[in-house]
């Protein structure tokens, strides 16, 4: 019998590095050019609450689709399965012997 699950791919611990300071670096660049550009206050309120909506969107939007992704995950669906299978078959009002 043969299994059929996905590859477990894991990011490697540079892979992570590279990834959150490439984001910071440009959240950082990002909030300077908000901050000093030569425009009213109000314009400089609107653009920082700009990049405030995008940052959280961009960091709700990768959860969701990693969630998505594991939820699809062969080893996740046996264990949902065992799971409702097990929770089908308890009684709780079997008499404990």
């Amino acid at each position: 019998m043969t299994t059929n699950s996905a590859p477990s791919h894991r990011n490697t611990a540079a892979f992570f590095l590279q990834a959150g300071l490439s984001f910071a670096i440009a959240l950082v660049a990002m909030l300077y050019a908000v901050l000093y550009l030569p425009v009213d206050p109000w314009v400089r309120a609107f653009l920082g609450l700009g990049t405030l909506y995008l940052t959280t969107s961009a960091f709700t939007l990768a959860k969701c689709i990693r969630d998505a992704q594991e939820s699809q995950s062969v080893a996740v669906r046996l264990d949902q399965t065992r799971v409702d299978k097990m929770l089908a078959e308890h009684d709780p009002f079997r008499a404990v012997s």
